[in-house]
């Protein structure tokens, strides 16, 4: 029955009753019950709060894979932490992500970085190209975030000195320069041609590799440009063909070095070695060189050591493997250390607020999955380690 018209009902019975002038003896009260036992106070839970980590990286467009597998890395990361019961200034800790998606774009990028500001986030880990690293970094500053890279690797972008900026991989003078010491000095090359995308990441790791090429001897026959949009490069390798190169170099993404691979094949290159950054060096490259024979040429760098000589790396990829399998690529490991970096700042300040814990990441002594983590004072990875890779059997193996 409706609580309502109960209490309606009984209203009207006790009016009927009067107006019939019955009268009703009143019950005799009831005993008095023992007062219970005091109950022992309940511990007091630490209140929740809800801090958000902003990640960007292309998750649509011709890199969505390298993006995709970021973004994984610092998913893995949020929930370690949040299985972990983290309290921070007496509260417990619910970490959550904030996902943006920049396509690889600059414009995009900085839209995506002014979004994370707007919405307050504690931190950012990206971005995944230099091209768009870059600028967000200016956003990242004057809103006063910290944002760490695992991927972007143009030596520009801590050039600026922003107190919000840091970068947990080799740069591109470490790629660069490695990949043409061994050209030279390995595998005793003289003529090399490069070719590069246009992009931030890609002028800069071809104009490192090309410059110290020079100073060991080696001769730069050709160079040639394309874009990080382009899948058509006859013209362009033609050119370099007639040059006659042991060796091009491409500073670029694999959306365009896997086709480049088999086209190099379909014009009778398959003796020429290709050479590239991390852009490259990928598993991906191999599915896009689709059965090319020139994909055993290829001769890439990453920044970091290789997975199976990380510190942490053999098991972290397991776990990765079983949670997202096939979606492994390059740079994960690295977003995942990059968000547990953030968070051990917030720990050692005891606080979330960026404007309080930003001081503390150049103080990082943080033993992560991929290295052992602390800062140059301009923000890039103190001792940074480059794995050169080639490929057996369509499978990426590490040379050193």
């Amino acid at each position: 029955m409706n609580a309502k018209l109960t209490w309606v009902a009984v209203l009207v019975g006790a009016s009927l009753a009067a107006a019939c002038g019955k009268k009703e003896e009143a019950p005799a009260p009831a005993p008095a019950a023992a007062p219970a036992p005091a109950a022992a106070p309940a511990p007091a839970a630490a209140e929740e709060q809800v801090v958000k980590i902003g990640h960007v990286a292309p998750v649509s467009g011709p890199q969505a894979h390298y993006g995709k597998d970021n973004e994984n890395g610092v998913r893995m990361a949020i929930e370690d932490l949040n299985a972990q019961n983290v309290v921070i200034a007496g509260k417990k800790i619910k970490f959550e992500i904030q996902a943006e998606d920049d396509a690889a774009d600059p414009k995009q990028g900085t839209a995506a970085a002014q979004k994370l500001c707007d919405a307050k986030v504690a931190g950012v880990v990206g971005h995944l190209n230099s091209g768009t690293t870059i600028p967000a970094s200016k956003v990242y500053n004057d809103c006063g975030i910290p944002h760490v890279t695992g991927a972007a690797t143009n030596p520009n972008l801590t050039k600026p000195g922003y107190k919000t900026t840091y970068r947990i991989i080799a740069n591109d003078n470490a790629l660069g320069a490695g990949l043409a010491f061994y050209a030279a000095d390995d595998l005793k090359l003289k003529k090399v041609a490069v070719i590069d995308d246009r992009t931030a990441y890609g002028q800069g790791v071809a104009e490192v590799f090309k410059n110290t090429a020079k100073q060991k001897g080696m001769e730069v026959v050709d160079e040639q440009f394309t874009t990080d949009k382009a899948t058509d490069f006859m013209a362009i390798l033609t050119a370099v063909k007639a040059k006659n190169p042991d060796a091009i170099f491409f500073g670029g993404m694999d959306p365009q070095g896997g086709p480049m691979l088999r086209q190099m094949e379909q014009l009778g290159m398959s003796n020429v070695k290709f050479f590239g950054g991390d852009g490259i060096c990928t598993a991906e490259i191999a599915k896009l060189a689709a059965g090319a024979k020139t994909l055993g040429n290829v001769i890439c760098a990453e920044g970091g050591a290789s997975i199976q000589k990380m510190p942490g790396g053999t098991e972290w990829k397991a776990k990765y493997d079983a949670k997202y399998p096939g979606q492994f690529q390059v740079y994960s490991p690295y977003t995942y250390d990059a968000t547990m970096l953030l968070v051990d700042a917030m720990k050692r300040a005891d606080s979330w607020d960026p404007a309080v814990y930003t001081p503390k990441l150049i103080e990082s002594d943080y033993q992560g999955v991929t290295a052992k983590i602390a800062f140059e004072p301009n923000g890039e990875l103190k001792n940074a380690a480059i794995t050169l890779y080639n490929y057996v059997d369509g499978k990426k193996t590490p040379l050193n």
